[in-house]
């Protein structure tokens, strides 16, 4: 018996250290915010600017978004101003110019949408597919350049380019087509024209994050795919591409938000007399309505719709990438 016992006994306390290694560690207390923000102070320093700045500048005027519900009079003030509820927004609906407004900004936006964003990627590939580093840092200074102009000297180009009779590139495509028409005056010409010049501005600027997306491919991946003889468009197609995907869908989301932002510097230079009827988009329409006619309350219903849909837009199509498994903006 005692030597059954004595060999029992080791058996017992071998058990009973398993049960105690078994036994799940217990919890970590969660750290206090003051110990937290002790310990990352010098980041939370730094968040300060980004943080004032946002609510100095971006949500602290939102307060005069007010007076889109109000008949606004500046002697009165924000909060003296008489209360309208909806009104000026079902003005601005039954107002005879809300389809022509909402047709061009949408005609231009699809425009930009589906001409100047797939340009941005296809220079990108080109870009990244150019092995002779000088050449490559070359042609990105040189399509970076016209980002850097205002607009204003852009429009100016246009009109020196386009002049009637004396403009080299007017002489060229109505000696091309055959006709005499006056590019800068003809509606017909107004959004190939805005097109044009949004490609040449802004082009080469898109192009730095998905080139800093390029970046980050595997490169393994090609060079196995060129073992298995794939060519160079196949190793585009099936490689840089779905390597890129991710940041093309979140670039897309932004550019979908910003549709009905048609810029309003671009649009009020290139704007006359004679192509009024398709130049008239929502920022031009604010400015004249709101700054030459005084209707404050008016103009900042019409603002504050477009802002209003261009929210919807963003997380419409976020929703609809994470329903597709593909991953969004947030």
């Amino acid at each position: 018996m005692a030597g059954q016992q004595e060999v029992t006994a080791p058996v017992v306390e071998a058990k009973a250290s398993e049960r105690v290694a078994a036994k799940p560690p217990a919890p970590r207390r969660r750290r206090g915010f003051a110990v937290h923000f002790a310990h990352y102070k010098w980041l939370y320093l730094l968040l300060l600017p980004g943080v004032l700045y946002f609510a100095v500048f971006r949500y602290g005027p939102m307060y005069g978004v007010s007076i889109a519900f109000k008949d606004y009079v500046p002697f009165l003030g924000v909060n003296g101003s008489p209360w309208v509820g909806v009104t000026n927004f079902t003005d601005f609906f039954a107002n005879p110019d809300f389809p022509r407004l909402l047709g061009n900004t949408l005609i231009l936006a699809f425009l930009n949408l589906g001409i100047a964003f797939p340009l941005t990627i296809i220079l990108a590939l080109l870009l990244n597919e150019v092995r002779l580093s000088v050449l490559k840092r070359t042609v990105q200074t040189l399509v970076y350049i016209p980002h850097f102009l205002s607009w204003t000297i852009v429009a100016s180009l246009s009109f020196l380019l386009f002049a009637l009779d004396i403009g080299p590139l007017f002489q060229f495509v109505n000696g091309l087509f055959g006709t005499n028409v006056d590019i800068l005056s003809d509606p017909n010409w107004f959004r190939p024209l805005i097109v044009l010049q949004e490609i040449w501005k802004n082009t080469g600027w898109g192009t730095i994050i998905f080139l800093a997306a390029l970046a980050t491919v595997d490169q393994d991946q090609y060079e196995a795919a060129i073992i298995d003889g794939a060519g160079r468009f196949r190793r585009v197609w099936h490689i840089t591409l779905p390597g890129i995907r991710s940041t093309i869908i979140v670039m897309l989301i932004l550019a979908i938000g910003q549709m009905l932002n048609t810029g309003f510097e671009q649009i009020y230079l290139m704007t006359n007399a004679l192509n009024r009827s398709v130049a008239d988009v929502f920022d031009t329409y604010v400015y004249f309505v709101g700054i030459t006619q005084g209707a404050y309350s008016y103009s900042t219903a019409v603002g504050l719709f477009k802002s209003l849909v261009g929210i919807v837009l963003i997380f419409g199509t976020n929703w609809l990438s994470k329903r597709f498994n593909q991953s969004g903006l947030f």
